[in-house]
């Protein structure tokens, strides 16, 4: 992908000055709410966007378990990912989302109503994963992109952060791997340039429980789920 064909993103914003205790609200919600009308709302009204815009095409949704806990594990390019890997889902996802969003009365009620939760990047947030395997033992079904930010190049990473293995290995829950192509062209949007995008679901990938398994087995869970996203994103071409 020429960098040069992709609208710019704004420099990013690692740190939040905010006290961690300024989150704790919207934590005890994600742990003991499910997304309501809120959730239904904006799918609504972003399924047709989604749909026509960018000709929004799923390969093997049946690949995602109908019920219990389960882990998406999408390639991120776009802001637009949460919804391209939900949208067409039955099940409702909740993700993370940088602690930066929740700013704003707005914002602070649509994003835990629609089933997102604070990280706070730059920082050892232990909340955040507080909140990850609450929602997966309540049976959830939680989005969690294995390289952390949207990849600024258009192409996927080298390396996973260990955060999502340690959240196989301490939930059991299984890992579906998930690719995301064309998304990296939907920041183009101002441009009127409208990609067409597929979502592909490859196998769920079972690791645990192992709890307190040593960070070097975390990185390695969190390598091999990478290794298959990439593998099913040059599937997609």
């Amino acid at each position: 992908m020429d960098e040069r064909k992709l609208a710019p993103l704004k420099p990013q914003v690692y740190l939040d000055g905010r006290p961690a205790a300024y989150f704790d609200r919207f934590h005890a919600r994600a742990r003991s709410h499910d997304p309501d009308w809120v959730y239904t709302f904006v799918r609504v009204v972003s399924y047709p966007y989604c749909r026509i815009a960018f000709r929004l095409h799923a390969r093997n949704p049946e690949n995602v378990p109908s019920s219990g806990p389960v882990i998406l594990a999408p390639n991120h390019f776009s802001a637009m990912d949460h919804w391209f890997v939900g949208i067409l889902l039955r099940r409702r996802v909740r993700f993370m989302a940088k602690s930066q969003l929740f700013k704003g009365p707005l914002l602070e009620f649509v994003l835990p109503h629609a089933g997102a939760f604070p990280v706070r990047r730059g920082h050892r947030d232990e909340e955040a994963i507080t909140t990850a395997l609450a929602i997966l033992e309540r049976g959830g079904m939680l989005v969690i992109y294995p390289e952390g930010g949207r990849s600024r190049s258009g192409q996927i990473g080298t390396s996973a952060r260990s955060g999502i293995g340690r959240l196989a290995l301490e939930s059991g829950a299984p890992v579906v791997p998930v690719a995301v192509n064309g998304s990296e062209r939907a920041r183009n949007w101002r441009r009127l340039q409208f990609p067409a995008v597929t979502i592909s679901y490859g196998e769920p990938l079972r690791f645990g429980p192992e709890p307190g398994a040593p960070r070097e087995r975390q990185q390695a869970v969190a390598d091999e789920v990478l290794a298959t996203i990439r593998a099913l994103h040059a599937e997609l071409g």
